[in-house]
């Protein structure tokens, strides 16, 4: 089990921003129109230019409504946004002098937006499609209209080498190389960056569950040594209890039961506290041992518990690293099956040369979404008087040791526990 990350969030955000950046670029392209039709002598395509910008404005005022909803934004429906940014922004720069409009770099900004916040395909698609129309606003494009003496002086320099078509094609050019550059770099940046935020909160996570842990061990320490008392006490009284005469024979076979779950108790109690003092007691042992003994100690605390156990691999089974934490890890996730449905249990064991793989598989409801999205966290329970500890405690002593847990639903029915152990580490 892992954290299980949410990009609704995320996705919102970034078309929050692409509003934003749209409603500030509506807002400059519309007073660069006005100060054009105001202050400066050139004609130009008013009607499709402004119908332009007031496509755009509705389009942002939709987007604005859009991101009251609940629904998730995808990667493709920002890429798709920008394509609309691109698109407007092409018909504007067609009807104002193409290539030759030195708005012409502001294809750049959708291409950085996208690497900054899509993936490495979506940027690259981006880069192709502003590179495209570039290169097409280059040939085609209505002309600025110009004065007389700005005409005699295009045809100087025209007729000087051509140096204003060179000119074109080093903007051009220059485009292509920082497209490239942006789509390449700029990506692995951003990447980099959603690598460390996750790993920073997969650390975050790692802390705050590792402080729960020194906690409860604490406290477990602690009711350890305060319960074997009681426990001595009791199996005092069902001595004295077996001993009576006059005792019902039903009495005794209840008695004798619970007399094997106290001493079971107290030999847990003991053994917790021989593991605590010894700072190394993994030993090695092989697999079919291990799994044995594990059963059987789980038996004796769960005798109404009905399994059946299969196993497959190559024999003898390999050695298995045997922590002492492993077994009241598996015990936990045993009880959590036999909970579910204590009459019926599928073990199925199963090894090769690199792992050791451990399915229960129980008969229960199953779990629902919301219970498998909080499974594993602490103090999080389906059970009644449950404590939320058995799973978490699982799972944070098996990835301490490299292996991982993984719950699930079946398809037939039930749900199934899976235990996955590198053997090359045990």
């Amino acid at each position: 089990m892992s954290l299980t990350f949410q990009p609704t969030l995320t996705g919102h955000s970034h078309l929050r921003g692409l509003v934003l950046l749209r409603s500030i670029s509506i807002a400059g392209q519309s007073l660069a129109l006005i100060l054009v039709y105001r202050l400066l002598d050139i004609q130009l395509a008013w009607i499709p230019m402004l119908t332009t910008i007031g496509v755009l404005t509705a389009i942002n005022v939709l987007s604005w409504l859009r991101l009251r909803s609940g629904y998730p934004v995808s990667n493709f429906e920002i890429f798709t946004q920008l394509c609309i940014d691109v698109a407007s922004l092409s018909v504007l720069l067609y009807f104002s002098g193409g290539s030759t409009n030195p708005f012409i770099s502001l294809y750049m900004l959708p291409l950085i937006i996208a690497a900054a916040t899509l993936t490495r395909s979506y940027t690259w698609a981006m880069a192709a499609l502003t590179t495209a129309c570039y290169s097409l606003l280059m040939k085609y494009y209505v002309a600025l209209p110009m004065t007389g003496a700005e005409h005699a002086h295009m045809q100087h320099a025209m007729q000087a080498g051509d140096i204003f078509s060179i000119h074109v094609l080093g903007m051009w050019l220059g485009f292509v190389i920082s497209a490239i550059v942006v789509a390449y770099f700029v990506v692995k940046m951003a990447q980099t960056v959603r690598d460390r935020d996750e790993s920073l909160a997969r650390i975050r996570e790692e802390t705050l569950r590792n402080e729960r842990i020194v906690e409860l061990g604490m406290q477990a320490a602690s009711a350890a040594h305060e319960m074997g008392s009681p426990l001595s006490t009791m199996l005092v009284v069902i001595g004295e209890l077996k001993h009576e005469t006059d005792i019902l024979p039903e009495w005794k076979n209840s008695l004798n039961l619970l007399e094997g779950q106290v001493r079971g108790c107290k030999g847990i109690l003991d053994k917790l506290l021989v593991n605590a003092r010894e700072n190394e007691t993994v030993t090695m042992q092989s697999i079919d041992k291990f799994l044995a003994d594990t059963l059987d100690e789980w038996q004796l605390l769960r005798p109404t518990a009905r399994y059946l156990f299969h196993k497959t691999g190559d024999q003898p089974s390999p050695q298995l690293r045997i922590d002492p934490s492993l077994r009241a890890a598996l015990t936990n996730l045993l009880n959590n099956a036999a909970d579910a449905s204590p009459e019926n249990i599928d073990i199925h064991a199963s090894w090769d040369n690199e792992h050791f793989t451990l399915q229960i598989h129980d008969h229960g409801t199953g779990l629902t979404a919301a219970e498998a999205a909080r499974a594993g966290t602490a103090f999080f329970t389906t059970k009644e008087g449950g404590r939320g500890l058995g799973l978490f405690l699982a799972n944070a002593t098996l990835e301490r040791l490299g292996g991982r847990v993984r719950l699930f639903n079946r398809f037939s029915g039930g749900a199934t526990t899976e235990v996955t152990l590198p053997l090359a580490l045990t």
